[in-house]
């Protein structure tokens, strides 16, 4: 008897979202997953600041925020908290959230967590029973050689926002490139892993054209130092 051809089975692809903050991190998080053949990266989800119309602590525009999604090619899911905003307020909103993505089909939500465990653990148990499985493709990656390895693939940001208390003010609104993770004080993680800083990635390789952007006044709010980005016409 002569053995039947092998059937040769399609790999599934895990149907994934991305949590976007508009920054570095997740930009290249996503870069990552595109490179990864198991995984089917179907859009970005982030959480606007109701108040203001702008990312959550990245201060950046909500216009810009639809024009960076549209730019990686993404289709993005606005989750609108209020300002101020508890807690309880936080997770009901998130929990609406996961609930409709996993009827549509979603197996993961990515995230661009380096290496704080409290954050991955409180992502963790947010989506324990979910049927939503958390990826964190960054993780444990040095953050100095991560943030030379973003510089080096051509990822470009600029700095929206930083802790005064942990970085001078004057970083606000630089470019994200060699010249300023050589200017951070010691102290400083490379990437910003501990909320010194945080950015909005407009070009690099996963953009098919980059964000056309100017960068406004810069102002302190809230104990926060933020530099506004304008979109270009």
């Amino acid at each position: 008897m002569h053995a039947g051809p092998l059937e040769i089975r399609p790999i599934m692809r895990q149907r994934t979202l991305l949590s976007w903050s508009s920054g570095k991190d997740s930009a290249w998080a996503l870069h990552v997953l595109r490179q990864d053949p198991q995984v089917d990266v179907a859009g970005l989800f982030c959480t606007v600041n109701q108040a203001f119309e702008r990312v959550a602590m990245h201060g950046v525009r909500v216009e810009l925020l639809r024009r960076q999604a549209a730019a990686v090619g993404l289709p993005l899911s606005i989750i609108g908290i209020p300002y101020p905003c508890s807690d309880a307020e936080y997770a009901r909103a998130m929990h609406g959230f996961v609930r409709d993505a996993r009827a549509d089909g979603v197996d993961c939500f990515a995230f661009g967590d380096l290496f704080l465990e409290d954050v991955r653990r409180y992502r963790e148990q947010s989506l324990h029973g979910s049927g939503i499985t958390p990826m964190f493709p960054l993780w444990g990656m040095p953050t100095r050689a991560l943030a030379g390895s973003m510089i080096a693939g051509g990822l470009k940001a600029v700095i929206t926002c930083l802790d005064p208390a942990r970085l001078p003010a004057e970083f606000a609104g630089r470019r994200f490139d060699a010249e300023f993770v050589h200017d951070l004080p010691d102290s400083v993680d490379p990437c910003g892993e501990y909320g010194e800083f945080h950015s909005f990635a407009f070009d690099g390789p996963m953009f098919m054209q980059p964000v056309a952007l100017s960068v406004g006044e810069t102002v302190e709010r809230d104990g926060f130092v933020f530099t506004d980005v304008l979109p270009a016409a």
